[in-house]
């Protein structure tokens, strides 16, 4: 197992592929390209990368856009949060506000 304390190794030796953080960015990072290939933005975002910072904390990174390109974000965030509320009220189910970490 990849995280077991008995197969660690020393810092000289150590892989962000021995990293939990490392595939939960990936991961995280994979389902974001996804969304913006669907919503065509995909060259607009160049700098998109799974990361680890020095804690091995895994970090997905947006890097910089243009102002047209954050424009276009916002309005598809708006427009996703206002589906989903509308969804929500048409089920009858209350507003959580944010995802808890696992969901």
């Amino acid at each position: 197992m990849r995280d077991d304390p008995s197969a660690r190794h020393d810092a000289a030796t150590w892989s962000p592929l021995d990293s939990d953080g490392w595939y939960a960015a990936r991961d995280a990072t994979t389902a974001l390209r996804d969304a913006l290939i669907r919503a065509g933005m995909e060259k607009d975002f160049p700098y998109l990368r799974a990361d680890l910072n020095a804690f091995g904390h895994g970090l997905v990174e947006l890097g910089r856009v243009s102002p047209d390109t954050a424009e276009r974000l916002a309005e598809l965030l708006r427009l996703a949060l206002a589906s989903g509320l509308r969804r929500l009220e048409e089920s009858g189910e209350e507003p959580t506000g944010h995802r808890e970490e696992g969901d």
